[in-house]
This record gives structure tokens, sequence and C-alpha cells, in this order.
């Protein structure tokens, strides 16, 4: 071996001398497929022998990788880069034919001679080796390697991802040369437990970054579909291309405790390089994760992005608006798999972020205290940021469930800081806007959370611990609280899209063209009504008395008269109706509070809207008749009365409103008449509406956030007759309050004084004398216990049951209740 290694001289294709003949055979077989000139390329036939030996004497494998890899380095040290082509060409054809147990040894002289390639400043070579390792990466090897290692590999894949060459052409190739090694790279190690973890954080913060760079050079293409598509010739010239499919097969491949390890270098990325702010890039990113992972690890990468949000909650609005933004799109892709588990967990940590921007904004700073160096809010970003997270909450609700939708509006309805009853959300510097301004934007995410809620039993999807604070909501001072309670209700009764067509109030002629969809109360809606009708009238009554009341308060509350009798009306519910809709005209007529005179107009058309409506909708020729009549009188005599003067950008209504009567009037005895006879109860009909004014008083009192609230308690019998007149319930105050607390402090004082002097007297008091008060106080209890026993225990009604006594007296004997003789029926 010395003697050829030393003769190891050839030029061309021999060597010096008669010693050829002296070198393995091997050897000989490998120097015979280099040609004398290296354009020839590869010699085919002589190629064709080696394969053969190599299949024949799989032992000489490793042999002949090391000479392979021996003749290549030669070669690139002498800058003959035609043989180097050639010796990789030979390599590639011998690792795809020789599949056997020794192919091990032959890799790691392949690995060898990929290393030296990639090594060199030359990026053909370089582009020649990841191919190379890309054909061996897509080899299923027999036998596992358990020494091999890719460390080297993927820091040169990802450094060749982030190359700067001069040439434009040949940048592009290197990159893309560098996506593909880092593709094989991933192909030959994700499914081999036995190979390096390429899930590793330290390996994952190389690729994920490399991947995310070229991504971002073609941020122009928007992805093109949601699973990876098989690339036409065309897309693979593209690195962005190259490296999104590279990424959905990274992220394909991952299993449920790597999600996290693959996710986290994103969420880096994105901070270092500032790409929140702009949103695109962010949201793009994460369609694609979301639509390459499989579906029941979707909730791991939207935990992720919380707790990323939580993480930057200091951080300028604009980057937490980002983050709220490919929440917000990742929650749409999520909801074909799952949300996960901790579904409140996701509304709370979003509420969170609410109330955070709320007090920043307010306080104008991100600390507790104002800082001199701490950084400038501007409201408008924290504005932004707030409607990101609305949107948000709004498309994480409609992944939702029915059920699991109850329980969140349930969750943000218990986080409103209601006066007197939760306590403000708002931070001790941000006061009373504080907490007004969360009321509004919590209000607003319910909003979102109900729009599209539709539910077949109401009574189950809103009980009273949710209706009951809600309505409260309606008699608050605030208009645009009033408005946002509003639409809320619009949009949890209207189940049949029904709310768009009665967006404008306006008198129609014939319902018809609205191709309303109305269904048959069912038995669940029935109940609802019985229980919460009376509540919602009210609420709506009241909500008429408020002087700050704008055309978008009487436009929903139209809507949602409408709804309710075209959702949960039976014959009881339209009889109240129609003395509701009385009522309002009552109210704007008598002006008992003073209303303005835009109001009271505003009222007089939304009962005469409601009342054109509901007369159609119970199709009673003799009701239509006559509102149609009244309608047609104020369209002659007073415009001003109806929507279309009161409801425009430009009011036309008068000045001061004279004393109305006569025919411009909707007339509840003829309503009563006409009505009587389709079989309505003409006695309720012809009973004025009158709110159950039991603590409206004091509740209407409340007037800001910063007021005490009274406690309404409402007793479901109050609507039996003999109920009637009750004693009004007593105002609790801040003066009763301080009253009941300093006599409750006076009373604690006197007991404890009474429990000293027992214990003083049975610790200090005679023997005698404190059995004699036992005593008295069992001879009590003994005598009580008779008059008890003589009331339960009584003889039975017959003869038998008296005894005669001496003087002309009977005397009644004691029969015990088990002696007793009961009559057959009595008997069960």
């Amino acid at each position: 071996m010395d003697c050829s290694t030393l003769l190891d001289h050839h030029v061309g294709t021999g060597v010096c001398g008669c010693c050829g003949a002296l070198r393995p055979r091997y050897k000989r077989l490998v120097d015979n497929i280099f040609p004398e000139d290296p354009e020839d390329g590869l010699v085919k036939a002589n190629m064709e022998k080696l394969t053969f030996y190599a299949l024949s004497a799989p032992e000489k494998l490793d042999r002949i990788g090391a000479y392979l890899s021996e003749r290549l380095s030669r070669d690139v040290a002498r800058h003959r880069y035609g043989y180097v082509c050639i010796a990789m060409e030979a390599l590639d054809q011998l690792l795809m034919a020789c599949h056997c147990q020794s192919i091990n040894l032959f890799v790691e002289s392949f690995l060898k001679m990929v290393r030296k390639l990639l090594e060199a400043d030359k990026p053909n070579l370089q582009i020649l080796g990841t191919n190379s390792f890309v054909k061996f990466a897509n080899i299923e090897e027999d036998t596992p390697s358990y020494h091999r290692s890719y460390d080297f590999f993927v820091s040169r894949f990802s450094e060749m991802c982030h190359s700067s060459y001069e040439d434009p052409d040949i940048r592009i190739k290197i990159r893309m040369a560098g996506i593909k090694g880092l593709q094989g790279v991933v192909r030959k190690t994700v499914n081999d437990e036995l190979q390096a973890n390429i899930w590793d954080p330290q390996h994952m913060d190389k690729i994920v970054p490399s991947l995310l760079f070229n991504l971002q050079q073609g941020e122009g293409t928007e992805s093109r579909s949601p699973s990876p598509l098989q690339a036409t010739e065309k897309e693979k010239e593209s690195p962005a291309e190259l490296t999104e499919r590279c990424f959905r097969e990274l992220l394909g491949r991952a299993a449920y405790g790597n999600i996290k390890n693959a996710i986290k270098p994103v969420l880096m990325h994105l901070d270092n390089h500032s790409l929140w702010e702009g949103k695109t890039f962010a949201v793009r990113c994460f369609k694609i994760i979301m639509y390459s992972i499989q579906s029941q690890h979707s909730h791991l990468v939207i935990q992720q992005l919380l707790g990323h949000l939580d993480a930057n909650s200091k951080n300028s609005a604009t980057v937490r608006a980002g983050i709220v933004e490919v929440l917000s799109e990742a929650a749409v892709i999520a909801a074909s798999g799952s949300v996960g588990p901790t579904v409140l967990e996701v509304f709370n940590t979003l509420l969170r972020q609410l109330r955070l921007s709320v007090d920043y904004e307010l306080t104008g700073s991100y600390d507790s205290c104002v800082n001199i160096g701490s950084k400038i809010i501007k409201e408008h970003e924290e504005r932004q940021l707030q409607e990101a997270v609305i949107k948000t909450i709004g498309s994480f609700a409609n992944t939702l469930p029915t059920y699991q939708r109850s329980e969140v509006m349930l969750f943000i309805m218990g986080k409103i800081p209601v006066p007197g009853v939760h306590p403000s959300l708002g931070s001790a510097n941000s006061g009373f806007e504080g907490s007004r301004m969360i009321q509004v934007m919590l209000l607003k995410s319910l909003l979102q959370v109900t729009t599209g809620f539709q539910t077949t039993n109401m009574l189950t999807a809103l009980p009273s611990s949710f209706l009951d604070p809600l309505l409260s909501f309606t008699l608050m001072e605030d208009a645009e609280i009033r408005l946002l309670v509003l639409e809320i209700l619009v949009s949890l009764i209207d189940r049949h899209d029904n709310c768009p067509k009665f967006s404008t109030i306006s008198i129609i002629s014939d319902i018809s063209v609205l191709k309303l969809k109305v269904d048959k109360c069912s038995r669940q809606d029935n109940l609802f009504m019985k229980k919460h009708s009376q509540q919602l009238y009210r609420h709506i009554y009241l909500a008429c008395k408020e002087e700050n009341s704008g055309r978008p308060h009487f436009e929903t509350l139209y809507t949602l008269l409408a709804l309710i009798s075209m959702e949960l009306a039976n014959e009881e519910v339209v009889v109240d109706l129609i003395r509701l809709a009385l009522a309002m005209q009552d109210l704007a007529l008598n002006n008992e509070d003073s209303l303005p005179v835009y109001n009271r107009c505003a009222v007089h058309a939304l009962s005469a809207a409601y009342l054109n409506l509901i007369c159609q909708l119970t199709t009673v020729p003799a009701f239509c008749q006559h509102v149609h009549e009244v309608i047609e009188m104020r369209q002659k005599e007073t415009p001003y009365l109806l929507p279309e003067d009161v409801f425009v950008e430009k009011p036309r209504i008068p000045k001061l409103l004279d004393k109305l009567e006569g025919e411009v009037l909707f007339l509840q005895s003829k309503i009563t008449e006409v009505l009587g006879g389709s079989g309505y109860n003409t006695d309720r009909l012809a009973t004025p509406y009158i709110p159950q004014l039991t603590d409206e008083d004091r509740l209407s009192k409340r007037k800001s956030i910063g007021e005490t609230i009274s406690l309404q308690v409402e007793v479901e019998s109050r609507n039996s007759p003999e109920k009637e007149e009750r004693t009004p319930a007593e105002e609790i105050t801040f003066e009763t309050l301080k009253k009941a607390i300093v006599d409750s402090v006076g009373m604690e004082e006197q007991e404890r004084e009474r429990r000293r002097q027992v214990v003083e007297k049975f610790q200090k008091a005679p023997f005698e004398e404190i059995a004699a008060h036992c005593g008295a106080r069992a001879t009590l209890l003994q005598s009580k216990l008779n008059q008890i026993f003589e009331i339960t225990i009584r003889p039975p009604p017959s003869p038998s049951g008296t005894i005669s006594a001496g003087y002309g007296q009977t005397q009644t004997r004691s029969v015990p209740v088990y002696e007793m003789k009961f009559p057959d029926l009595c008997v069960y």
C-alpha cells in the first residue's frame, strides 16, 4: 500500500511506470471514471463498473468514499473544478444506487466532501455541495446513525440564506441554495428520533429567522393557499415562494411539544425588526403558520400570541395593535380546529389589555406615575388599539358555539363596572373618566360578542344575572352607553336577520316589501317574555324620557320594538306593545318631564311608526284603518309628528309644541274597540300602560357612575291585583347607609356587653342561683312543648273519643296519632 501510495501520480487516466497494476482495484475503478479532459464529463461506462463493484463488495464503500474525498480535496485545492463536479456526480450516483448497512461509513466521507464544498469561497461550489446534500436528504436510510451531526450544515445553510453577494443573480441562487439546504436538514432529521433534535432552540433560532428573512423579501406576494401545493418551475425561481413551501413543510411536521420552539423565533424576529407595526408581514406569517400546523394545535399558537401580548404590555400602542391584529386573523383560522380549553383566559387577556390601554390614554404614561423619561403616548394610537382589541374579541367569539358564547357574555358583563355593584376597573389615576371609558369599551366588546348570536332558548341564553345589569345601563345619563345597550338588545333578539330592514324609521304603507322573516313564537320564547317582558317595556319607556337621546337612540328603540313584535310576540305581548306605544304618546303629550321639543316630536314619530308596523302585523283591517287615518291627518296638519320630518339631518320641527288633540292622536278607546272585535283582550287593552316605577325615581337619579345607586328589588308577585298597593321601598342613600353602619356599631357594643355580663354571672354567681335560673328556663320550655303536643295530638271525631266525667262534664281522651282511625277515603 505504501508503494502504491507513493506511485499515485496519475497523468490523465493512467499512472507512472508499471506500478499501476499494484494499485487496489477500487482505486483503479475510481481513477477510470475521470476523463483526461474534465469538459468531457463523467465516463459513464466506467461509472457503471464502479457502481457494480460497490454493489458486489459493499464493504469497500467506505474506502471508495475516502478515496473520492481525497481526490476531491486535492482538486479543490488545485482549483480543478471540472474534476470536482465529476467527483460529486459520482458520489451522488453511488449514494442513490447503494442502500446497505455499510452506507453509514460512506455517508461520513460524503458529508465531509459536502462540507469542504460549502466552506469554499466560490458560489458555484457552495451550490454544488448544497444540491448534493439535498439529494442525500431525500434518501431513506435503513440503519440509524447515532453519531452524525448536522450543526455545521444548519449554521452554514442559514448563513447562505442571508447572503449579500454583489451580483444579484448569484445572490438569489446562493439564498435559494441555503433554503433548499435547510429543507434538506429538516427532512433528514425531523422523523429520526436518534438524530440531532432539529426542534431544539439552538437550531430553530437559526432556521426560522433565515426563512423569515427570505419570506420578507417577497412581502408583496400573498400566500397562495391554505395548504402547501406543488410549485411550478416558475415559482421555484422565487426565493420567497421556495421559502414559503419550506416554512410550511417545517411547521407541518411540528408535533405538539415542538410548536412553542417553532413559534418563539417568529415572535422574536418580528420584535427585533419592528415588523408588528406594519401588520401586513406579521399577519402573512401567522396565516402561513395557522394553515400549516395541525388544526388541533391551533390553540397553542393563540396562547403564544396572548403571552407575547402580555409581555409587550408597556410597548407602544402600534406594536400591541399589530399583535392584536394577528390574533384576530389567527382566531378566524383556528375556528376549524379549536381555540383551546381556556376560552375565558383568552377574553380575560384581551379585556386586561383594553383596561391598560384606557389607563395609558388617560394617564399619559405606561407606569403608575408619570415619569420624566416615560414614553410619549399618542391618544389616537391607543384608540386604534382599543378598536383592534374589540374587533379581536368579536373574532374569537364568532368561533365559539352558542353555550360558550353565553358564558363569555356573562364573563364580560361581570367585568363591566356597575356603580355600587361591581368595582371600578379603572386605576386610581384614571378616576371617573377611566371607569366610564371602560364601560364603553366593554359594552362595545359585548356588542361584538352578541353580533350573530342565535339561540333557540332565550331563557337560558339570557339569564337574569346577565339581563338585569345590562338593562340597568339604559337608565344612565351617558347617551353613548344607553345606545350601546340598546344595540346589544337588538343583536340578541334578532335571530332572523331582520335588523337591517329597520335601520331607519319611516311610515311603510305595505310591509310586505320588506320580506320579513316571522316565525311562530315558541314555548321557550313565551316563558322568556312572561318573565322579562315587563322589565323590557319599562326600560324602553324610561329610555324615551332621557333628554339627551338623539336620532340613533330612537331608531334603535324602533328596531327593538319591531324585533320583539316579530321574534317574541304572542297575543298578550302584542296587546302590551300597543299599550306601550300609546303610553309613549301620552308621555310626549303630557310632558311631565319637561322634555325638549325635538324629543317630544321624536317620541310621537316613534309611536306612529311602530303602530303603523304592528297594525299590519296583526292584520286587523279596522285597526289598520284607524292608524292610517291618524297618519294621513298628521301628514296634512302636523307633519312634525311623523318620522319623515323628525329623523332627518335637519329636523323640521316647531320651536314650541302646541297642545295636540283630536284626529292627530291615536285613541286607546278606538283601538280597544276595533281589536276587541278580533278576539283580543279588551280589558287589558282598555287599561293604560303604567310602567312599574318601583325604584324608578332613585334609579333615574343614577346619572353618573360616581353616584351611589339604589338596590332594585323586584318581586314577581307584584303583578297580582292584591299586591298593587304597596308601600314604596325605602330609598337607600348615602345617609341611610351611613346611619346603618353607625347603628350596627352600637348594636355590636351592646351585644358584647351582654355577653360579658353572662360570662361574669356564670363565673361569680352562687351555684343555687345558676341552677334556679336554668330550672326556670327548662320549666318554661317544657310548658311550651306540652302546649304543642296538645295541639297536634287530638282525639278522633267519633263518640268513642269522649268519656263521661263527674258533674256532667266531658273529658277529652288523648289518643296518639298512630292509633287514630281514619276513613278509607282519607288513606292513600
